[in-house]
């Protein structure tokens, strides 16, 4: 069943009275961006962010989520929400400045009829909001439109997610609770400073670091691992994505030059360094939640590496290696390589390690037969693995 998110975007952070939570960075992006994302990967068809005032902050991240076709509109007064928010399916509510993984929004995206995230009374749930004597809302729930509207119709001031709270409890919502170990190790957060935001960034997207899309070849061996490693630095330091990917294909483009000079090794090594930084940026991107890019962004890097190869080695056969690792990359990176175990891909990356080990016994041009054989194997093992 689908259903709608509601956002809050209009408490102050304990760092400056002039910025909200909501605008604070968050994992490449705005926090009010990443909690938008986590529900609409969790199912939501639209997004409501309730605001007291529209900073230029909040006005670029709804551009930035309509940009990335998330249908996303702001919420000024009690009759916009009346207006605005669906009749006909449930609202998914996160408290202004909320953080959970994103384990405990899809498990609550899932349930049917009102239901509370909620956490035991103890240190560690104590800034969260008390509803009773034993718990505390964590900052997340799923109301039905009867609840939803009808507390829009009796609610006097614009503090419509506690009031909401307030009637799930009256009414008897359901109630899950989580453990106290996400508290404490940050997958449950109320983000109140940039410092905070920084701690609880780190904790939630490790948490989904094995769900990184799965590579092919030498980019699923070595790359990924020192991607993760590399984009959990580079998110600390609010490194963008795209500035990334941007630096993957200029040293790629770099890299044609010593190949053009015959300084084949010195081009290959900075080629993988580019297949590295793009390998990177897929990482930023997955953090940030974002949905990794399958067009022509996503080939510039690894296709200015197979030019590379092609123009090494100057012959018939490198055009056709690297004509053939193209074909194999695009299934790779469109998942239509079907089912065949990583080390079964011949990848861009995977291409330039074989010509590079055979370059450095001075034996390049069996290299490039090595790798136009191992090709050919990569391609039976797509086409004719039996599918599932």
């Amino acid at each position: 069943m689908s259903f709608a998110a509601i956002l809050s975007a209009s408490r102050a952070s304990a760092d400056s009275s002039a910025g909200l939570r909501a605008c604070l960075h968050f994992a490449g992006q705005t926090l009010v961006e990443y909690q938008a994302r986590q529900a609409v990967r969790a199912g939501a068809d639209r997004v409501l962010i309730m605001v007291s005032v529209i900073t230029p902050a909040l006005s670029q991240a709804v551009d930035r989520l309509s940009a990335d076709g998330v249908a996303v509109a702001l919420v000024r007064d009690m009759i916009s929400m009346v207006r605005d928010a669906p009749r006909d399916m449930d609202a998914l509510l996160i408290a202004d400045g909320a953080i959970v993984c994103q384990g405990h929004i899809d498990g609550l995206a899932g349930a049917e009829g009102d239901a509370l995230l909620v956490a035991d009374d103890s240190r560690a749930s104590a800034p969260f909001e008390r509803i009773d004597a034993g718990q505390r809302w964590v900052g997340l729930a799923r109301v039905s439109p009867t609840l939803l509207f009808g507390t829009l119709d009796m609610i006097g001031d614009w503090d419509l997610a506690l009031t909401l709270v307030r009637a799930a409890v009256q009414k008897g919502a359901r109630r899950i609770t989580v453990l106290e170990s996400d508290l404490l190790e940050g997958r449950a957060a109320l983000v109140e400073s940039q410092q905070q935001a920084d701690l609880v960034a780190q904790a939630v997207t490790s948490a989904s670091a094995g769900r990184a899309p799965m590579r092919g070849g030498i980019e699923h061996y070595l790359f990924v691992p020192l991607a993760r490693f590399m984009g959990s630095v580079l998110m600390r330091m609010q490194v963008p994505a795209m500035q990334v990917r941007i630096g993957a294909m200029v040293l790629a483009a770099i890299a044609l030059v010593p190949l053009e000079l015959s300084w084949a090794l010195a081009g290959f090594c900075l080629l993988l360094v580019a297949l590295l930084l793009a390998e990177t940026a897929d990482r930023l991107d997955e953090l940030a939640l974002r949905q990794l890019p399958l067009g022509g962004t996503a080939f510039v890097a690894p296709g200015l590496a197979l030019v590379g190869v092609a123009l090494a080695g100057g012959s018939t056969m490198s055009v056709d290696l690297a004509l053939l690792s193209a074909v194999l990359m695009v299934a790779d990176r469109w998942r239509r390589n079907g089912g065949a175990s990583p080390w079964m891909i011949m990848t861009p990356g995977t291409t330039l390690v074989l010509l590079i080990i055979a370059g450095l016994f001075g034996f390049l041009a069996e290299g490039y037969r090595v790798a136009i054989l191992a090709a050919i194997a990569s391609t039976g093992a797509v086409v004719l693995r039996p599918r599932a």
